[in-house]
């Protein structure tokens, strides 16, 4: 019974903290003052092919998956409900915030962006928690940690200003928000997590 709770929670915090981080894309993009690092990536890719952002999330997602070959991270089925749910959902919540009223005073879009960096970092704590498989690209992260002994800040650091500066030359928003969450996420992530992760029975 205890074992059955706990994956009844496991599973609630993978589905929630994958809709609540769809919806944290949706309002840090709809603010265009800057995107998370890796959407940044994908918006660029999204204008220079034409399709959604959606689309060209889930692609980015498999590409990067591909990467895990070499490093060899095994994948769970977090990381495929990570591929598959945050896909579907990017594009359905823009077009909710394309409800708002346009165009959106300053201070609206401020708070679109802080909403959307607590909401990423509860969201991240949530799915990370539940200890189902890390998500692609926090794979990669911890992949490349492992293989080359670097620190995770080290690592991540040279990942987002890679994929940031690649996004940024293809048209993605780079601004003020891209740099709070860069601030931002690590310390929310931190406090939350302990807090989140559920205990798993060996």
């Amino acid at each position: 019974m205890r074992r059955h709770r706990t994956d009844r929670r496991r599973g609630a915090q993978l589905g929630g903290g994958l809709v609540l981080y769809a919806a944290s894309i949706a309002l840090l993009v709809h603010a265009h003052l800057g995107s998370m690092p890796w959407d940044v990536l994908s918006q660029g890719l999204a204008r220079a092919t034409g399709r959604s952002l959606g689309t060209v999330t889930v692609v980015v997602s498999l590409v990067v998956l591909v990467a895990w070959l070499p490093l060899r991270q095994r994948p769970g089925v977090g990381t495929v409900a990570n591929v598959v749910v945050i896909g579907a959902l990017v594009d359905p919540f823009l077009a909710l915030a394309a409800l708002l009223p346009e165009p959106l005073p300053l201070a609206a879009r401020g708070a679109l962006v802080v909403v959307g960096i607590a909401l990423n970092g509860l969201a991240t704590a949530l799915y990370v928690g539940a200890r189902l498989g890390p998500g692609p690209r926090d794979g990669l992260m911890t992949g490349l940690v492992a293989r080359t002994g670097w620190s995770v800040r080290l690592v991540r650091a040279a990942i987002e200003v890679v994929v940031v500066a690649a996004g940024w030359a293809l048209g993605g928003t780079v601004g003020v928000g891209t740099l709070a969450y860069a601030l931002a996420i690590g310390p929310l992530v931190h406090v939350l997590l302990p807090r989140l992760t559920v205990p798993v029975e060996r």
